[in-house]
């Protein structure tokens, strides 16, 4: 039928938890949610929307953007290879092995972190909502840039048959699993070593809920999933 309605599809992973805010967002973007799978460490996120109709003048221009944009592919891969290779030699430490108590030696020092103390903006974003808009301008103005703040392990998700690597959930504050304010904080991928435990009462271990002095590269903020990524540096117990 040439009046019948054609959608664009979308879907997507959240943590546990952050489902609400997730489909709220979507919402406001104008999609409509399908379906909602709930996992056991994750949900799926079925959505759609109506597809605009793209004027046929902007078509042939889309199509010399793509062209453009598998040059840079092609480049950008023939580039990280070199990085895999890098990657695939890191040697890793499971969660109830021993951590190493000496911090790490690439630690900026106190004057080169981003903290509540010195910074307003990151003050304030330590108590904003955790999908503002300020996130995402926070984490592009200051990628690269180191953070510290004291904090909780909301959520672990843990991979792989020896079950080492995980998906930690942060939040500011001591509430673990009961945080609302602020960012949702996100270590992906990552064991205990990753962490570079420190200090005189450093854990073996970690759990949800668990407090800490947290010391982290920004990375990005995933505006969809509303999750903030950061790249550990030192992680203290507090």
């Amino acid at each position: 039928m040439a009046d019948e309605i054609k959608y664009e599809y979308k879907v997507v992973q959240t943590l546990r938890g952050t489902d609400g805010l997730v489909i709220s967002k979507m919402q406001k973007d104008g999609w409509e949610l399908v379906e909602q799978l709930p996992g056991r460490l994750r949900t799926t996120l079925n959505f759609r929307r109506p597809k605009r109709p793209l004027p046929w003048r902007l078509i042939g221009a889309g199509a010399a953007v793509l062209v453009v944009l598998a040059a840079i592919i092609v480049t950008g891969v023939a580039l990280g290879d070199g990085d895999e290779e890098k990657d695939a030699s890191a040697s890793s430490t499971g969660i109830g092995e021993k951590p190493s108590t000496t911090p790490s030696a690439d630690e900026p020092t106190a004057a080169e972190m981003i903290t509540a103390q010195n910074d307003r903006e990151f003050a304030a974003l330590l108590k904003a909502d955790p999908c503002s808009e300020a996130n995402a301008n926070f984490a592009t103005e200051h990628e690269g840039q180191t953070i510290a703040f004291d904090g909780s392990v909301r959520h672990m998700a843990s991979y792989g048959s020896d079950q080492t690597r995980y998906d930690f959930l942060l939040g500011p504050g001591d509430k673990g699993p009961q945080t609302t304010d602020g960012p949702n904080f996100k270590y992906e991928d990552v064991n205990t070593g990753d962490l570079h435990l420190a200090g005189q009462q450093a854990p073996a271990t970690v759990a949800v809920g668990d407090k800490f002095r947290f010391v982290a590269e920004v990375i990005e903020f995933n505006t969809v999933q509303c999750v903030f990524r950061l790249a550990p540096v030192s992680t203290k117990a507090r």
